[in-house]
């Protein structure tokens, strides 16, 4: 019996890496990089990597390669590398080319799985009316420090809540820690926090298996709650931290 395909779009990053290895006993991962010097990472932590850049790849490459997948995890984002621009290209566009793509798919779509960040939203506006002052001080800060990187995160959380031809969830985690995970997370409508890398991981794979969180956006820090509880709890409760 084939194990259930997952699709990886930015499959050579920290919290990607972390995924396949969490992920490639129970599932078939297949990681898309825009270089095959990354291959052998990919293969080290179990799953198989494919030569298909995001920025150049069109839907319907994406999208033949999305065909029979239970889940696609768009993990890509530009990392402060190659100016605004690029931010866009990488962060906004290359996330539409997939919503896009998904939409294209035959057949049974996959769910959609997208790595956002906490504290996306219209700066415009007044902050969540559940931030301390102390979340309302740091959230003024860092949208000052990286403002191009939350813009082109919040057009790209609203384009995809418009798409209704597919199942999707948004996971906003906070500051990333390349600590070890620790297994205790808060997820749902949070302050402001940080999160290992490797506890994202854990949480995006409970949440391939948990259709209930769809058209749920989730912020996710540090807690303590396992992650099947927190992801269970956050559905239950059904709470999306989606600020427009």
């Amino acid at each position: 019996m084939s194990l259930p395909k997952v699709v990886v779009v930015g499959g050579h990053g920290k919290i990607a890496l972390h995924f396949a290895r969490l992920a490639s006993p129970s599932h078939s991962i297949t990681s898309l990089v825009r270089s095959d010097s990354h291959f052998k990472d990919i293969q080290s932590h179990g799953a198989t990597p494919l030569l298909l850049s995001l920025e150049d790849a069109c839907t319907a490459d994406l999208a033949t390669e999305f065909e029979g997948a239970k889940a696609v995890v768009f993990s890509a984002g530009a990392g402060g590398k190659g100016g605004p621009e690029r931010t866009k290209a990488v962060d906004f566009h290359g996330a539409v080319k997939v919503f896009d793509a998904i939409e294209a798919v035959k057949g049974e779509k996959p769910r959609l799985l997208l790595v956002s960040a906490i504290d996306t939203r219209d700066m415009s506006k007044p902050p969540p009316a559940h931030y301390s002052a102390k979340d309302i001080a740091e959230s003024l800060k860092v949208h000052e420090a990286i403002g191009t990187y939350y813009q082109w995160k919040l057009e790209a959380d609203r384009n995809l809540h418009t798409r209704t031809s597919f199942q999707w969830t948004i996971l906003r985690p906070g500051h990333l820690l390349d600590d070890a995970g620790t297994g205790k997370v808060e997820i749902g409508r949070t302050g402001l926090g940080s999160i290992p890398r490797e506890d994202v991981a854990a949480v995006l794979l409970a949440l391939v298996d948990e259709p209930g969180a769809s058209g749920l956006a989730l912020d996710l820090i540090q807690g303590s709650k396992s992650v099947k509880d927190a992801v269970h709890d956050a559905v239950v409760k059904g709470e999306s931290d989606h600020h427009d």
